[in-house]
């Protein structure tokens, strides 16, 4: 069993009437990438910090590379890129790797910061006065800065265009392939799909399911049926339904029973296709109430 570097055990969190944790356990272990996942308001971020040491938890425990996420040696260890990351205005985007590195014993080269990251047309401009995307990806250089072998990532790739996304992806496989330990959150199914070796999904404050993304769809068991018919009729086993003119798409619990009362039903219809789900149609379908009659209109 790999090494633990982080993790929660039984934590619960609650901002006035909001539970934003309510008894969380988890596991973050070395040389994975774990992706959280779940809706806003799930307590992504909340147990993140709470791994972090910048919340405390109203009961439970957090843990960090062996102890309490509060002791500053312990952070040595950890590198982060936020949801939200502000820089000093009038720092330069080099001035600010240069602070966040002289933190760390043994940082990465700036240089190779820059190349990496793809910051050599802006590092040295003023931070107040560049885009979005690029105040982004400097906010991802700090991550890795300090050399550390944990990072933790919230919504890594928020504002980053697809080509730099998917640049910023391969850098990260290379990163635990080499035995580095990324924790992330992420709104980008395709991501989460791409990258993590095991996913955490959350809904209000609890676990709703955890495993790789090929257990998930596994134990969703759902398939996706798309056929093209003048119609739709009343099926079985309807998770969700979608119509577009005559393209009947439809995500159902026993695709071989759904089928079979398609043909039975005697509606003309051509181009049947059953697929597996995308990680982003399985996990719709968790915490729904199962098999159900619908129309796809």
């Amino acid at each position: 069993m790999a090494e633990i570097v982080a993790g929660l055990n039984a934590v619960t969190k609650r901002f006035g009437a909001t539970q934003a944790l309510d008894g969380v356990s988890l596991q973050v272990r070395k040389g994975e990438i774990l992706a959280l996942l779940g809706p806003n308001g799930a307590g992504k971020t909340t147990a993140m910090e709470i791994m972090l040491g910048l919340r405390r938890p109203d009961s439970g425990k957090a843990e960090l590379l062996g102890g309490d996420p509060r002791d500053p040696s312990r952070r040595l260890g950890v590198g982060v890129t936020p949801q939200d990351a502000a820089f000093p205005p009038r720092l330069s985007g080099r001035e600010v790797i240069e602070l966040v590195r002289a933190h760390y014993p043994s940082p990465r080269p700036t240089d190779e910061l820059i190349v990496r990251f793809g910051l050599g047309d802006f590092v040295d401009r003023q931070s107040g006065g560049l885009s979005g995307g690029q105040r982004r990806r400097i906010a991802l250089a700090l991550a890795f800065a300090g050399g550390a072998g944990l990072v933790f990532l919230d919504e890594p790739t928020t504002g980053l265009d697809a080509d730099i996304r998917r640049e910023f992806w391969a850098f990260l496989a290379e990163f635990a392939k080499a035995g580095n330990t990324l924790l992330l959150t992420t709104h980008y199914l395709e991501e989460a799909e791409a990258l993590a070796s095991r996913i955490v999904l959350l809904r209000t404050g609890r676990i709703a399911m955890t495993g790789s993304v090929a257990e998930i769809r596994n134990r969703v068991r759902a398939r996706q049926v798309t056929f093209r018919a003048a119609e739709c009729p009343t099926l079985p086993a309807v998770l969700a339904a979608e119509t577009n003119g005559d393209c009947h798409r439809i995500v159902a619990s026993d695709a071989d029973r759904l089928v079979r009362a398609l043909v039975q039903s005697g509606v003309a219809f051509r181009d049947l296709e059953v697929e597996p789900m995308s990680l982003e149609s399985a996990l719709r379908t968790i915490g729904d109430d199962g098999e159900g009659a619908s129309r796809c209109a």
